[in-house]
């Protein structure tokens, strides 16, 4: 390992707060809400530098800049590539300032500064478990093995960790495509999990409802609610097709057709499926889910909220408004041993591997057209 040499004599901190650039009150700034990061390679004592293989942009941030960038139903695949490739070189981190969100990565650990806790080492192969949205990052290859028409982002370049950071080896035994998509959404099953066993510990098997059932974070999440003691699965998807896929995988024990934002209509199908919810659980990137989703949980339930899209004011304005007793829970994307709940489900869940294996197919086949 190459000797360690501290870019400055700024003090590093555990947080980042020393990579912070603007706004330059740096003592109370940090990286996720900073405006620009020092993506500089040079690493302080409790960095890590990773060479990125590729990047996964959150959904409801690709979901905005494919929108942004659409014309007559197709998407300029160059034009988004170009914004994200601006976000990056004027923030020093894939942040969206639309969405506020970011993604994560995987890619080789390069260098390790020697009083780095993480426990990695030079050549160890990883998936970082923050967002990108607060960790500092450059791309050097112009992003040219993209076409900006799927969320995994083929890229070379460079991205730091802190000291209090989180990554995870990638597993031998899966596809590093595979494992990325997992990953990404690993926090949702693990907090599922926790809160329907919080129901099971009880004696009560919860009604649970997932909003995007179909989706990554919305099938691992109805495994997980399974597994955990749920007397009742409910999938919700927004079209036919995915009601179709989810109804051959077994994993809800009833899907419904909706229209999240719809708040009668969303109301309505989990009713006639057994609702309202004693869980319902938020997997969709789309605004405008925060009351319809209140109301399809019953009074005294718990409502979870995966989507980067939520916002706080309407979720919690709505459920005042409703006169609607829900506990809300944000998930913030991590729980402890969440990766290798996810990583589990997928091996020992069939129609899990089967509904990720067919989404990344299908964006493979996407970026070879």
């Amino acid at each position: 390992m190459n000797a360690v040499s501290t870019p400055d004599d700024r003090v590093a901190s555990p947080v980042g707060l020393h990579r912070v650039l603007e706004p330059t009150d740096d003592d109370i700034t940090l990286p996720q809400t900073a405006r620009r990061l020092d993506a500089r390679p040079q690493l302080w004592p409790d960095e890590v530098r990773i060479a990125v293989d590729t990047l996964n942009l959150d959904a409801a941030s690709y979901r905005q800049l494919a929108e942004k960038h659409s014309a007559d139903g197709l998407i300029d695949g160059g034009a988004v590539r170009a914004e994200v490739l601006d976000i990056i070189a004027t923030r020093g981190k894939m942040q969206n300032p639309v969405t506020g969100s970011g993604g994560m990565l995987i890619g080789t650990v390069e260098e390790v500064g020697p009083e780095s806790p993480l426990g990695l080492h030079a050549g160890d192969r990883v998936a970082t478990l923050v967002s990108l949205s607060l960790t500092p990052l450059a791309v050097t290859d112009r992003l040219e093995r993209w076409d900006g028409l799927s969320e995994q982002v083929p890229a070379r370049g460079h991205a730091i960790l802190f000291g209090r950071s989180i990554a995870a080896r990638l597993p031998d035994d899966l596809d590093p495509r595979l494992a990325l998509m997992v990953m990404d959404v690993c926090g949702a099953p693990a907090l599922v999990e926790r809160v329907v066993g919080e129901y099971a510990a009880r004696g009560v098997g919860p009604t649970v409802a997932v909003l995007g059932g179909a989706g990554k974070s919305g099938s691992l999440s109805l495994a997980a609610a399974r597994a955990a003691g749920a007397g009742r699965t409910i999938g919700v998807v927004p079209v036919e097709r995915e009601r179709v896929a989810l109804e051959v995988s077994g994993l809800a024990d009833a899907v419904v057709l909706a229209d999240a934002r719809s708040p009668l209509g969303l109301s309505a199908a989990v009713e006639t499926a057994g609702g309202p919810a004693d869980v319902t659980v938020v997997c969709v990137d789309v605004p405008g889910c925060e009351q319809p989703a209140i109301l399809a949980t019953a009074q005294g339930g718990t409502l979870i909220f995966f989507s980067m899209a939520t916002s706080f004011a309407a979720a919690a304005l709505g459920a005042e408004g409703l006169a609607a007793d829900v506990r809300m829970l944000i998930g913030n994307g991590f729980v402890p041993g969440h990766a290798e709940l996810a990583l589990s489900l997928l091996r020992d869940v069939p129609a899990v591997r089967t509904l990720f294996e067919s989404r990344l197919a299908h964006e493979t086949a996407g970026s070879d057209a």
